[in-house]
């Protein structure tokens, strides 16, 4: 009787430390690179240095980032086919900085207004197959630490 209490305990941390661990050493989360640091989207609330947080109400927003369907005309632009034979140019090192993206607004953390109008902080352009344009938001404003780009930005 022993041994099935200790194995029905040990069961759930073994669960617990599986799942961290391909958590941890998973490589599929968006990441961009800018020179010497990358800027990496994490689900591991807790190891992230930034939070973000989207709303539906702009006078909630302390960023706005408008997606637009001009290349040119956008802050940042993510084009791509998916995953290639294209070496990972955002390895983990010290200078990485994780974003997460919370489902409410965290003390300090940016909340993010997503809209294809209006005035804009940011302007994104997004034809990827593994980012969405949420995650390319919270990208570029995690890679700015959430200060705006412009003021009283406006279209």
């Amino acid at each position: 009787m022993l041994r099935f209490k200790v194995l029905a305990s040990v069961v759930p941390v073994l669960a617990a430390a599986v799942f961290a661990r391909a958590e941890i050493g998973s490589v599929s989360h968006p990441c961009i690179a800018l020179g010497e640091t990358s800027v990496e989207l994490t689900s591991l609330f807790w190891t992230a240095g930034v939070h973000v947080a989207f709303t539906d109400d702009p006078a909630r927003a302390t960023v706005r980032v408008q997606i637009t369907d001009d290349a040119g005309a956008a802050d940042f632009a993510v084009v791509d086919d998916g995953l290639g034979d294209e070496p990972d140019s955002c390895q983990a090192n010290p200078s990485t900085r994780l974003v997460s993206i919370a489902a409410q607004p965290v003390d300090g953390g940016q909340v993010i207004y997503l809209s294809s109008e209006g005035p804009a902080d940011y302007r994104i352009y997004v034809r990827s197959k593994t980012f969405s344009q949420r995650e390319a938001a919270a990208l570029i404003v995690g890679a700015r630490g959430g200060q705006r780009h412009f003021q009283a930005a406006s279209l």
